[in-house]
């Protein structure tokens, strides 16, 4: 048996050029905005030329464009060998991005002219949200519908508690902890995820839910009594958003004294937002709110803990033959959700 494994994420662009239509097919979705067509193309054309400017200089930082294709392609490329290590089976990994290349129509047409006898999709979102992992869900679906796909596909939704997951968090928090020279009394920790509009959270998407879940289960992993909360940054638009703010709460350190020992939690690979938002943009806050020492630890990327925690996942959504949530033990569709969480995708509520 041969599986395509298609890995998905965001997507950035590639050079200067690319950044206003990256921006535009963002803004385009109506995941994204939820307004008609028209008119959410009238206004993604608006916002993603009022934004291009600033977004390039976000990404002059990093040479003119996102290393996240490049960084995604490493995880590939370590996941496909790590399935491969057991011959029984044959595998072969793809990349798909949402909003830039390469995307999930052009990497179908891949899988497709390769003739695996299953695929599955994985998210490079631990953590589900509609503006995601449904997003991309949506344009697989109709893509599929388009070409008459007839490979069997499963997919996961989410696996915001996977111990390989969590495990490669809490190795990289805890590297970072010990290179500190705080008293661990005085440091707190910020585990930063990108926000949403509070909007989508009281219609039922999981997304917050999920993160506090990650957050939760890394402290119980590294153990002992830290100070710590969930934040959330990169907000744009008139909508309120869900909080606290990263900034505000980086600003509430130094007032406090504490050291800041920030957490990519909702990311697992380095981009925009990791490496310009927190490294350059929230260091720059911190020292300005008196944060004596900041300190952000890296996303899980290739680790071998998250690697191998992927492998698992793919073997276990093989295993189930159906569209899987990581929170189910039984592997037979059941959801990590409760009830509340009218958005999450799998197909039963949990107990």
């Amino acid at each position: 048996m041969t599986t395509a494994v298609i890995l998905y994420n965001l997507g950035g662009p590639a050079r200067p050029a690319d950044v206003q239509p990256f921006l535009f097919n963002l803004f385009n979705d109506p995941m994204i905005i939820g307004a008609p067509a028209p008119i959410r193309w009238a206004l993604a054309k608006v916002i993603s030329k009022r934004r291009a400017p600033v977004a390039k200089e976000i990404y002059a930082h990093l040479g003119g464009g996102s290393p996240l294709l490049e960084n995604t392609r490493a995880q590939a490329d370590a996941l496909e060998a790590v399935l491969n290590a057991d011959e029984a089976d044959a595998y072969k990994c793809f990349v798909a991005m949402r909003y830039w290349n390469p995307m999930v129509d052009v990497v179908m047409d891949e899988v497709i002219a390769a003739a695996p006898d299953r695929i599955v999709l994985l998210p490079l979102y631990p953590q589900f949200s509609t503006t995601t992992v449904g997003s991309v869900m949506r344009v697989w679906e109709m893509a599929a519908k388009k070409r008459r796909l007839d490979i069997p596909v499963t997919a996961l939704c989410c696996y915001p508690t996977d111990p390989g997951f969590v495990g490669a968090v809490a190795g990289q928090l805890s590297a970072s902890l010990d290179l500190s020279t705080a008293v661990p009394n005085d440091v707190r920790i910020l585990f930063s995820a990108h926000g949403l509009p509070k909007k989508i959270v009281a219609d039922g998407d999981p997304y917050q839910w999920q993160v506090e879940q990650t957050a939760a289960a890394v402290m119980a992993k590294i153990g002992g009594s830290h100070d710590w909360l969930c934040c959330y940054q990169s907000r744009v638009g008139p909508l309120e958003w869900i909080g606290p703010s990263t900034e505000d709460e980086i600003a509430r350190a130094g007032a406090d004294g504490k050291t800041v020992v920030v957490v990519p939690i909702a990311f697992v690979s380095e981009h925009s937002e990791t490496l310009v938002e927190l490294d350059i943009e929230y260091r720059e806050l911190a020292d300005k709110a008196g944060v004596s020492e900041y300190v952000r630890v890296p996303t899980v990327g290739t680790q071998p803990a998250f690697i191998a925690g992927l492998a698992e996942l793919v073997c276990g959504n093989i295993a189930a033959d159906c569209n899987l949530c990581s929170g189910d033990p039984d592997l037979t569709g059941g959801r990590l959700c409760s009830a509340d969480w009218v958005k999450c995708p799998a197909a039963r509520t949990s107990a």
